[in-house]
């Protein structure tokens, strides 16, 4: 009894003397009901120490984007916190806590980092609360997944994010494939079967080991690998099946276009959803299977106008149109197969492939400030920041050469400073903020 009393004395006295790692029990709560925790500067520690993953949210009261970041962390809080392997969202007063922020090197806000089992990350994925689940949940998993048995994979089918591809190896070594499902991490999920039965075989639609079946859950579509396992054939297949057979063109697909060095066939249509153009994505499916050296996208007019507008949709109402993509500012398109036909359309892409790599081409460039304002959107604000810095210091430059009296780059930066902010925020100290904001 009384080693009891004597232990009970210690505890009450070590909660005294550091709050901290007992308020980072009692925080547990808010842990398990999704709320966002309050940190500070009494149990930050603790909380990054008593959590395997959680994200910290370092803002200040004054930023107009962490107000519009806030409420986006509370949604995706209580879906984060019921995970298999919870993330708990917190945030901290940077303004006001300035000692944590220096020793995380917090120079902007809002600043996201994830802290992996007390390991500090840099966050630079999406913000809103469904994307950024999708991602936080792709950036907390194993590389490659082990998996002993029929229902093992089934377990890892269901649980993994259908917003990415999975890949399932069977019959491989895990160190086949971890030098790429380490690259490719944030992009895919990796999985290796070690044992499963010829039912799984059946299930997953390969007859010899050893193969690699990859999943696109969101399009309905599958494909195998057979070798060989070598890096650079292993590594192409796994990059070609990143992105579905047919990939619809918007603002997230895009932007993942954008690590792919392939050229694009793009089929500009009037509505994507009619069943008409449902007939010729799967045409265009079957193209993309037979040409892996391109990447097939389509649009519809109706659903994003601006973004078909910029390779002369809005000039010729002829649909469907064809064009290859270069990714930039430029496009060809093959003469005498500018558009496609009712009848016969899988022999008139087949056509105009041909054309294309015959080099009957015609070159065009984008048009509109449409496509120019998307872009910079996609590229994200920092771009931008960085961009109208270069700029003002290239005139600094210059005028500094002319040996004016009076140097005008501190004044034309303060213009364009004024310009760029799109919330009217007129703070100087807000904008050196927002040079983090992604």
């Amino acid at each position: 009894m009384g080693r009891l009393t004597i232990l009970c004395g210690l505890l009450f006295l070590l909660c005294n003397l550091k709050p901290g790692i007992c308020s980072a029990a009692d925080q547990l709560k808010g842990k398990l009901d999704g709320r966002v925790l309050e940190l500070d500067e009494s149990n930050f520690d603790s909380a990054i120490s008593s959590f395997s993953y959680i994200l910290v949210d370092f803002y200040a009261p004054w930023c107009g984007h962490c107000k519009r970041l806030s409420p986006q962390l509370d949604k995706a809080a209580p879906i984060l916190a019921g995970l298999k392997d919870p993330i708990v969202i917190a945030k901290l007063d940077a303004d006001k806590f300035t000692t944590l922020a220096r020793k995380y090197e917090i120079d902007g806000y809002p600043t996201l980092k994830l802290f992996i089992h007390g390991v500090p990350v840099d966050y630079r994925g999406p913000r809103k609360p469904d994307l950024l689940v999708h991602y936080l949940k792709k950036f907390v998993a194993p590389d490659v997944s082990i998996l002993g048995s029929d229902s093992a994979i089934s377990d890892f089918v269901e649980a993994a994010d259908t917003e990415f591809p999975i890949y399932l190896g069977f019959g491989l070594n895990e160190t086949v494939i971890s030098y790429l499902a380490i690259k490719y991490k944030q992009k895919a999920w990796f999985s290796v079967a070690k044992d499963f039965s010829e039912d799984a075989m059946v299930l997953y639609d390969f007859d010899k080991v050893p193969a690699l079946v990859v999943l696109h859950p969101s399009y309905n579509e599958q494909s195998t690998f057979y070798g060989p396992f070598e890096d650079e054939f292993l590594g192409d297949f796994i990059k070609q099946n990143l992105l579905p057979l047919a990939v619809p063109m918007n603002q997230e697909t895009l932007s993942q276009l954008g690590f792919d060095d392939r050229k694009i066939v793009l089929t500009i249509m009037e509505d994507a959803n009619e069943e008409k153009s449902q007939k010729l994505i799967k045409l265009l499916k079957a193209a993309a299977s037979a040409n892996r050296d391109l990447v097939f996208g389509y649009v519809g007019v109706k659903q994003w106008e601006e973004f078909a507008d910029a390779f002369g949709a809005n000039k010729n109402k002829k649909f469907p149109k064809l064009i290859i993509w270069n990714g930039d500012e430029e496009y060809f398109s093959v003469i005498g197969y500018e558009s496609l036909d009712e009848e016969d359309q899988g022999s008139q892409i087949s056509r105009f492939l041909e054309g294309y790599r015959e080099g009957r081409t015609e070159k065009k460039m984008i048009e509109g400030p449409s496509f120019k304002d998307h872009m910079m959107s996609t590229i994200g604000i920092g771009a931008v920041v960085i961009f109208v810095f270069l700029v003002a210091l290239l005139m600094l430059i210059r005028s500094l050469c002319k040996d004016d009296d009076e140097p005008r780059g501190a004044d034309t930066r303060r213009d364009i400073d004024h310009d760029d902010s799109s919330d009217g925020e007129s703070s100087d100290t807000e904008h050196e903020a927002r040079k983090k904001e992604d």
